[in-house]
């Protein structure tokens, strides 16, 4: 085989990008939610640590000005914009979901059509769960590369031999890991897509195409056929991965968009009463050493920043998936 197939990529999302495991656990596996809290901990930290480093610098712009008010003032501009703009993202997530009639009969034809090809490949009804979708097409593959295996023609040569067990050896390993995941995660979180993404259908289809090419003399028709089978199952995943993926995606985005109206709420009223009631005098005192009125500017400033924290968190998952998955085709957009 060539030196592009022998440098073959990892299966699993996590070799595949190189990316340090702390990163990954942030982008990928760290609940949404968590990391926003994570994040604000940390700004609140980090608020006063610096603050309380400056104490001197600090206590005198709040008596000698209005930073208060400033600051608080700025705020709400800046959570009223958000949630403007969380607005709009429903109004994008809402477009697609309505439509005039003929519209919304050929998506539906469309997506009834491919549960009958599913069906067709899997030799049952195609599943409702959407993991179990998926792993059905998977499980496909692995019942296509087992009869390749088996069924191979005897006559051709050693090195072909080899070549297919160790390509359907790799194929099933990487199909059973990824199927079993799906059947036990549920769509509302992100285990369905995590799943998805480790079973690397692209390269296995290139995979396919070079053993048709490179061996073209030597594969007889039904060896070729077979071959075939495997990436009709394998080009079907796609497409539905695809499917599940932009789902995933609108379902995150309403999540998010929710959220943020939650948050915007007592962010607003926070940085409301900093501005009406909160001076230098108003928190006199020390707890271990810092200023009661650091505290309290911190907490509200962190506060305020929630609905930017959460829009943060999810945007980082889902541009993150989306770059990874550009090319639906046997592409690799990486180095």
């Amino acid at each position: 085989m060539s030196d592009e197939v022998d440098a073959s990529p990892s299966d699993t999302m996590d070799n595949r990008i190189g990316i340090t495991r702390l990163r990954y656990a942030v982008l990928f596996q760290v609940h949404r939610v968590a990391l926003a809290a994570g994040m604000a901990v940390g700004i609140f930290v980090s608020f006063v640590a610096v603050v309380t480093h400056f104490d001197s610098l600090f206590l005198g712009q709040l008596t000698s000005g209005d930073m208060i008010d400033s600051i608080f003032t700025t705020m709400i501009s800046v959570v009223l914009t958000g949630t403007t703009l969380v607005v709009s993202i429903g109004q994008l997530v809402l477009t697609q979901e309505t439509g005039p009639l003929g519209d919304q009969r050929e998506r539906m034809s469309n997506a009834m059509d491919f549960r009958g090809f599913t069906a067709e490949l899997t030799g049952q009804p195609s599943p409702t769960n959407p993991g179990q979708f998926l792993a059905a097409l998977i499980d496909a593959v692995v019942v296509r590369s087992n009869q390749l295996r088996e069924e191979l023609d005897t006559a051709h040569s050693t090195e072909l031999h080899d070549e297919v067990d160790v390509f359907v050896g790799d194929v099933i390993e990487n199909a059973q890991t990824v199927s079993s995941r799906l059947k036990r995660t549920e769509f509302s979180t992100f285990g369905v897509l995590s799943a998805a993404l480790d079973f690397n259908y692209g390269w296995k289809i290139a995979r396919i195409e070079r053993f048709q090419s490179e061996y073209a003399e030597e594969l007889s028709d039904e060896d070729v056929e077979r071959l075939d089978d495997i990436k009709t199952a394998l080009s079907m995943f796609g497409p539905a991965r695809e499917h599940v993926k932009t789902l995933y995606f609108q379902w995150e985005l309403i999540d998010l968009s929710k959220m943020i109206l939650y948050a915007a709420l007592p962010a607003i009223l926070v940085a409301s009463l900093m501005i009406a009631v909160v001076e230098p005098a108003t928190f006199p005192g020390t707890l271990f050493g810092v200023e009661h009125i650091t505290l309290v500017v911190a907490g509200a400033l962190t506060v305020t920043l929630i609905p930017f924290l959460l829009f943060v968190s999810y945007l980082l998952r889902i541009l993150t998936v989306a770059k990874r998955t550009l090319a639906i085709e046997p592409l690799i957009l990486r180095k």
